[in-house]
């Protein structure tokens, strides 16, 4: 089957292809911070906006159980933990130091419970709970951990345990973590957790520990959509957060802050530069149709429309102008039988007819094949108007 790119749509836009990414050509002079690193991403099309030794080995603290999360909700969507099953707490997850929910040993926790409670409050012990219970080990998760970082392109990191405790080697950089924000914000359970500021962690003993989260900047700056902070000694004060404002969604990472207040002015600074430097247009949503349909041959669905599997945007520094323009690769007819969710083609986000993005295009709908009869008395139609 025949296909074309057909150009469906333009505007101005302008960023700049470097060293296989894309990063904003403006400069940041305007920003400064005060730590190791830090890194600003446009959440939607990954375009980099403001780097400071992004790429520079660090101890990340509890900022890796944004990974320790991913795992857990992408065991979920593989059917292998669900959100309502019970737990059983082992000894060395109960004895886990650091920030904790005290987990009793030998008890039974809900896993979305555990998971509510890394994701607010950084509890190490729920973190080693559910890496027992989703790899067997916590050194079998970590391992799962670092393919899945590789799998992310996150070139610079390497994963000792599944908490950020101290423990040689183990690394990450500003740029990393930003990565596997973005593909933990996919998940809606997360945002579910990441709002929440202040909640009781019921035990199945009647204890209670309260809970609150460690992310301030979900209460101080408007359009805050969750984080995750760190801190240990090494690793100084440390904090992934994401906002959006309008169609503009950003990524910030800081990494060896000196001081608590530090870290969450230097991601506030962050957002502020990028909501008010930039803006986002956004192309094809993930979930909506595309403007073309498709036509289905051998099917008594004749045509169908095709969604977009994720979200086709850019970014643009305000007052400068670049083209953009959004096409399709799609054939103009396929053959039953078609199931929902097939790939049929793929939207194409292109700069100056370059391209920078794409998505798959899939059906919407089950287009099952004919029926004995059903071809029969197509056939017959098609005879009779012949």
């Amino acid at each position: 089957m025949k296909k074309g790119l057909i150009i469906a749509a333009a505007a101005m836009l302008c960023v700049a292809a470097v060293g296989g990414g894309l990063k904003m050509r403006a400069q940041a002079e305007d920003v400064e911070l005060s730590c190791k690193a830090a890194y600003l991403m446009d959440e939607a099309s990954g375009v980099q906006l403001y780097a400071k030794n992004e790429e520079t080995r660090l101890p990340i603290a509890s900022m890796c159980k944004i990974m320790t999360l991913l795992l857990a909700f992408e065991a979920v969507d593989n059917g292998e933990l669900s959100y309502e099953e019970e737990i059983t707490v082992s000894e060395r997850a109960a004895g886990m130091g650091g920030s904790q929910v005290f987990l009793g040993a030998g008890l039974t926790y809900r896993a979305d419970e555990l998971l509510k409670s890394i994701a607010v409050c950084s509890a190490n012990d729920s973190c080693v709970a559910i890496a027992e219970r989703v790899a067997g080990s916590e050194g079998a998760f970590c391992a799962e951990m670092n393919e899945r970082a590789k799998k992310l392109g996150a070139e610079n990191t390497l994963f000792a345990n599944c908490t950020g405790l101290p423990k040689e080697p183990q690394y990450s950089c500003a740029k990393d973590v930003a990565l596997m924000l973005r593909e933990l914000h996919k998940y809606e359970k997360y945002h579910e957790y990441s709002h929440i500021w202040l909640e009781d962690f019921v035990h199945p003993d009647g204890r209670t520990t309260q809970m609150t989260n460690t992310n301030k900047l979900i209460r101080s700056y408007q359009g805050c959509a969750g984080g995750k902070t760190g801190f240990t000694n090494e690793a100084g004060f440390c904090l992934a957060a994401a906002a959006q404002r309008g169609e503009t969604q950003v990524i910030s990472v800081v990494i060896g802050a000196d001081s608590s207040q530090n870290r969450f002015s230097a991601v506030s600074s962050l957002f502020d530069y990028a909501f008010d430097n930039f803006e986002s247009v956004t192309y094809l949503r993930a979930g909506d149709a595309a403007e073309q349909r498709i036509g289905v041959r051998g099917s008594r669905v004749k045509n169908m429309s095709v969604t977009a599997e994720h979200t086709l945007s850019a970014i643009s520094r305000r007052g400068t102008e670049e083209t953009y323009a959004l096409g399709y690769e799609l054939a103009d007819e396929v053959r039953a039988p078609i199931c929902n969710g097939d790939v049929l083609g793929y939207a194409i986000l292109t700069r100056d007819g370059v391209e920078v993005d794409r998505t798959a295009l899939l059906a919407a709908e089950d287009a099952p094949e004919f029926t004995w009869w059903e071809a029969y008395r197509e056939g017959a139609r098609y005879w009779h108007h012949g």
